[in-house]
């Protein structure tokens, strides 16, 4: 039995030698934050060599495959061609700031925005999702005067049949017209929201550690704006987020329904109403009074140091409802188990290792550490890898 399971390995690791797809040798990389010299070291192989395994200029031989494997812990099969093909310059992913997240960590996160693509592509093979239906409005990445995000976010409520009043379940909304909404691994809590298109679904990854229920909403609506007016922008300046940000404050507090119904003082009981009705934060509503001239500048400010004082920035009061939970690839996967299609084997057929698909596919945000101790491999750029290295287990 022994030797059967040796040729069956010896036989995967040939077979992904022939087929090998170095762009799914970078993703590996990335998804365990590591830098090209650095899998170098690991694999006894000099940088060039990585680079053209990754470039597809030279395939590595059979041996080198098993010892990728062993160090970044997948297996042979995750170097196949994944369910949907994609490269990286083909999205540009919308990550908030770019100056605090390092380099290292925006791949890391836009890696495993890449591999939730792969889960997707695979799901599809046996289950129809809705057609994406996302309508676009180039916006100038320097355009700080016009009224564009405003009439962005007007498009897309008219596009989507949103009728006027609160903005219903904002997760399933975009979802029933095609947008994928996940949660990231907790090891990645560091980054915030992110957003990109890559060719298969537009896709906007959810903070898991993030448990407020009005900023998620206001994430979620920031992440649209991105992806109906950022396709091809380049991310993190002021300009673009503040263009997002005005997206979202529009979607969720149209002007034409607010402007009458926003205090022009701090009245909280008035704005306790509104924050239950519309489903956005306090500092979100104080935001868009001064933003639409409802409210002056001094009673503002005076109104943020009041929620700073009462420690509300951080915790508003009153009860805080449960953050949307995404389903499209939930209720997926749900049906599917129900024909007999077990989590193990869709995972191989997506081309990822179990935990991760159960991350991809999770209604809420998973709270295990998936892969290892996240102190035993963090980097120094503050990257944890998201797959266990097979020689850092124990008695490897």
């Amino acid at each position: 039995m022994a030797m059967k399971s040796s040729r069956r390995t010896e036989v995967q690791v040939g077979d992904a030698s022939r087929l090998f797809d170095g762009r799914r040798l970078t993703l590996a990389r990335q998804l365990i934050g590591l830098r090209k010299n650095a899998l170098a070291v690991k694999i006894d192989k000099s940088p060039t060599a990585v680079a053209a395994y990754e470039s597809n200029t030279k395939r590595p031989a059979p041996a080198t495959v098993a010892q990728l494997c062993l160090t970044l812990g997948v297996e042979p099969g995750f170097f196949l061609p994944g369910p949907h093909q994609t490269t990286s310059s083909d999205a540009v992913p919308h990550f908030r700031s770019l100056r605090s997240t390092t380099q290292l960590a925006r791949d890391q996160a836009f890696a495993y925005g890449v591999i939730s693509g792969d889960v997707g592509a695979a799901l599809e093979r046996h289950v129809e999702f809705p057609e994406p239906n996302l309508p676009r409005l180039s916006v100038d990445v320097e355009d700080e005067s016009s009224t564009l995000p405003e009439e962005a976010a007007r498009l897309l409520r008219k596009h989507w049949g949103i009728g006027s009043g609160p903005v219903g379940h904002l997760v399933r909304l975009a979802e029933n017209h095609g947008v994928v909404v996940v949660f990231s691994p907790t090891q990645t809590a560091a980054v915030d929201a992110y957003s990109f298109d890559d060719g298969y679904r537009p896709t906007v990854v959810l903070n898991p550690a993030k448990e407020d229920y009005y900023r998620q909403r206001f994430d979620v609506a920031h992440e649209l704006g991105h992806l109906v007016m950022h396709v091809d922008a380049e991310p993190g300046s002021k300009v673009v987020e503040n263009q997002a940000h005005r997206f979202a404050a529009e979607l969720l507090l149209p002007e034409d329904e607010l402007h009458d119904l926003l205090p022009s003082k701090a009245d909280w009981r008035s704005l306790a109403k509104l924050k239950e009705t519309y489903g956005v934060s306090l500092q979100a509503l104080l935001y868009r009074s001064r933003s639409l001239g409802v409210m002056g500048d001094v009673t503002y400010r005076n109104a943020v140091a009041y929620l700073s004082a009462k420690g509300w920035r951080r915790r508003e009061p009153g009860e805080m409802p449960a953050v949307e939970q995404p389903s499209l690839y939930p209720k997926a996967v749900e049906i599917l188990s129900s024909v007999g299609m077990d989590e193990l084997s869709l995972a191989k057929e997506s081309r990822v290792t179990p935990g991760i698909f159960r991350t991809v596919t999770a209604r809420a945000p998973v709270r295990e550490e998936l892969f290892l101790e996240p102190q035993a491999l963090e980097s120094a750029d503050g990257v944890i890898p998201l797959f266990r290295s097979r020689s850092d287990e124990p008695g490897a």
